[in-house]
């Protein structure tokens, strides 16, 4: 009898030892599963910021003085370098609208100079016999061709000029900040003295 509540007791410490065993085994398994997730959400961290840095490195303060220097060397190299390749038609097309007006200015300038020349040197065979009869005609054409040639190159230059700006400024745009640091939002006050709504716009900034 007594070997047997001594064999008793001995099993029930030993399935007592075994439950403890157990427990500890779990309470270690839930430990190990809490570093594992702390330590996954702190490498998400370090990957998120390393992002970030990626980002912030990635601007380039002199991509809008390449532009500028492509867009001066070719029209329109500066856009195809910002990647804006729908405005390089438009580019073309006003310089070439302003190249056009005046060669055809410049050309209608010449044949009335040429005709006027022609007539001083006692010449009665120019271009415009029968046509424009009086000298001072021919003087009048001569100044409005020239005007119109001379306002042709300069539109010509402005163009020129502003495919330059323009590649400069969407270089600046495409690396302006646009995160959550900065950001403006509407909002609705209600006056504490006549109780009336009032709208406004808040401007947030954060570091």
């Amino acid at each position: 009898m007594g070997n047997k509540i001594i064999v008793a007791i001995f099993f029930v410490c030993f399935a007592c030892q075994l439950s403890w065993s157990q427990e500890e085994k779990e309470k270690t398994t839930e430990k190990d599963k809490e570093k594992k997730e702390q330590t996954t959400e702190a490498s998400e961290l370090k990957v998120e910021n390393a992002v970030v840095v990626d980002e912030k490195k990635a601007i380039n303060p002199l991509s809008p003085s390449k532009a500028a220097f492509y867009s001066a060397i070719l029209p329109g190299l500066g856009q195809a370098y910002n990647k804006k390749y729908w405005k390089i038609p438009i580019v073309y097309a006003a310089l070439g609208t302003g190249i056009y007006f005046y060669i055809d200015n410049n050309n209608k300038y010449n044949r009335y100079r040429r005709a006027y020349k022609s007539r001083l040197a006692g010449f009665t065979d120019d271009e415009f016999q029968g046509i424009v009869t009086d000298n001072n005609a021919l003087i009048d054409a001569q100044e409005f061709y020239q005007r119109n040639r001379d306002l042709s190159l300069l539109l010509t230059v402005v163009a020129y000029v502003l495919n330059i700006v323009d590649a400069n400024v969407d270089a600046h745009l495409l690396q302006f900040n646009v995160s959550d640091d900065l950001s403006l939002r509407p909002h609705i006050d209600q006056n504490d003295v006549d109780f009336n709504r009032n709208l406004g716009l808040t401007l947030n900034f954060k570091f």
